[in-house]
């Protein structure tokens, strides 16, 4: 686990960040420019020193002012991917992946090079130099540089700001990879809702170099409080399900979670298959009565769990499913009609779905939607 307590002054900024993060796992720390996420992962990487507080990854301290411990970058084992992918020009892909292993004795190397190469696809490059690859395959490149030094800890600092869509659409399925076979933890910063959505367990949301809440994303995704901190527009809720099945002949898939089902056009995943889904507060309808003779069919029973206003006429409502949580923005004169309270049993309807591109990285990383299924 990464435990992590640091106080800085920036100027006139000052950043106090407290969190935890699991072993395993994506940690996304999320928030605007400027808030002091990257500030974060710099003090975690020895980068920069904190005026006080601690660092330790399970055991391992690397910084404690009370303790005088401060272990230098070289020492931490820390592999750090930045936004450029800032590989050596003058070595072929195969020089710069071998770096970083060189680098560190034989008999504490645990990852070698082979399968580091199949899992980032990266075998048709090795005699390659960086000049003539894509963003992505830079980015590729850089992952394997750092894995193949032996990090106890692998940050990201927005590795795919610089990239376009389609080459952030190529990257993504290898970052789910490497969170999923590789047994490193990973830091991530992001200003960008859709990925932390997409790759992240867990959230820490940061602003103005404070943590505002952390947790399972779909746990601080549904908090009503936090939505001027996540983005008005990116208000939502986020839902874990598993594919129930196809429905071939109209194109359709079958989603299952705790709270009911949703209908999404078909996607390539077996049944099974995890998928993740973020449904924003204006695409859900609360309804007193399941609606007859329309042709959204994407309706579930919830209760009202939670009002509050979100702007000059609308509020949001935050809706129990089962275990999960839906949020609605709907105006207040709205909630007033229907009465709408902590405790008062609802129907959701859902009239738009934004889910993940499927993992075999085909589609765009434009959210695909569904209206009125």
């Amino acid at each position: 686990m990464l435990d992590l307590h640091i106080r800085q002054r920036l100027g006139a900024f000052t950043l106090d960040i407290a969190f935890t993060a699991e072993e395993r796992g994506v940690t996304a720390l999320f928030g605007r420019s400027g808030s002091g996420k990257t500030s974060v992962i710099n003090a975690i990487a020895g980068l920069r020193r904190p005026d006080a507080g601690h660092i330790r990854i399970g055991d391992t301290v690397f910084f404690d002012s009370v303790r005088r411990i401060d272990v230098p970058v070289e020492k931490r084992r820390i592999g750090y991917v930045f936004q450029e992918s800032r590989l050596f020009p003058h070595m072929t892909v195969r020089s710069n992946l071998q770096y970083g292993l060189r680098r560190v004795p034989a008999g504490e190397r645990r990852i070698a090079f082979e399968p580091v190469v199949d899992l980032l696809g990266l075998g048709h490059l090795l005699d390659r130099r960086p000049r003539g690859l894509s963003g992505g395959e830079k980015q590729r490149v850089a992952f394997g540089r750092a894995l193949l030094a032996q990090p106890r800890l692998l940050l990201m600092d927005e590795p795919m700001a610089s990239l376009d869509a389609a080459r952030k659409a190529e990257i993504m399925p290898y970052i789910e990879r490497l969170r999923d076979e590789m047994n490193i933890p990973i830091v991530l910063v992001s200003h960008a809702l859709d990925e932390v959505v997409r790759l992240a367990t867990t959230m820490v949301l940061i602003a103005e170099g404070r943590v505002r809440a952390a947790g399972p994303v779909g746990t601080v995704m549904g908090r009503l409080d936090l939505s001027a901190v996540t983005g008005a527009q990116d208000a939502g809720a986020v839902l874990d399900l598993t594919v129930e099945r196809h429905v071939p002949e109209d194109g359709l898939s079958v989603l299952a979670f705790d709270g009911g089902r949703l209908t999404v056009p078909q996607i390539d995943r077996p049944p099974g298959a995890a998928v993740r889904l973020h449904i924003h507060a204006r695409d859900v309808i609360i309804a007193l009565q399941p609606p007859s003779g329309v042709s959204l069919r994407n309706t579930l029973t919830a209760t009202v769990a939670e009002v509050a206003e979100s702007g000059p006429s609308s509020a949001d409502v935050r809706l129990a499913v089962g275990g999960s949580f839906l949020i609605a923005r709907i105006t207040r004169a709205a909630v007033r009609e229907l009465e709408l309270a902590p405790g008062r049993l609802v129907v959701a309807l859902v009239k738009g779905i934004a889910f993940e591109p499927d993992s075999s990285g085909e589609a765009s990383d434009r959210r695909k939607r569904v209206v009125d299924v």
